[in-house]
């Protein structure tokens, strides 16, 4: 019985964020892309970190006259946050500054994803600065969490 109702859960916590092995976890966001994009830069500013750029790749699409599903990604950091990382190992700054995609599927549905600090750590082989790492992970996981809810 205990175990069906750890596949009951683990079901559940599938449906609002997915891990895919390949270090990127995806959220569900009740939010349009757009929307998805303007809460969390709201909430990363309130959280001090700095707002580097947002690529908005369906626009760009249209302007080349293409069409795709809306689709934006938001680069943001603290460099007290990720310096001591690229000090660590430099290779690391080819993914720092942390970024966020928000994007519609095929069928209307919204989601966030975005790399995770455990991902990083072991992309670029990072020695010594496991709690860090960790935090950035929890911020990360909160600050997506939110905005997509």
């Amino acid at each position: 019985m205990k175990q069906i109702w750890v596949g009951i859960m683990m079901g559940l916590v599938s449906l609002t964020a997915i891990a895919d092995g390949n270090g990127m976890v995806t959220k569900s966001s009740k939010h349009s892309v757009a929307e998805t994009l303007d809460r969390l830069e709201a909430i990363v500013k309130e959280k001090g970190f700095i707002i580097f750029a947002r690529i908005d790749h369906a626009d760009a699409a249209a302007k080349a006259g293409l069409t795709m599903k809306p689709a934006q990604v938001l680069i943001f950091g603290n460099p007290k946050g990720g310096t001591p990382l690229m000090q660590a190992q430099p290779t690391v700054a080819i993914d720092l500054p942390p970024k966020a995609l928000a994007w519609e599927d095929a069928n209307g549905k919204v989601f966030l994803t975005y790399n995770t600090a455990a991902y990083l750590q072991e992309r670029h082989a990072i020695q010594g600065k496991d709690e860090p790492l960790k935090k950035l992970d929890a911020a990360l996981d909160a600050m997506m969490s939110k905005a997509a809810d």
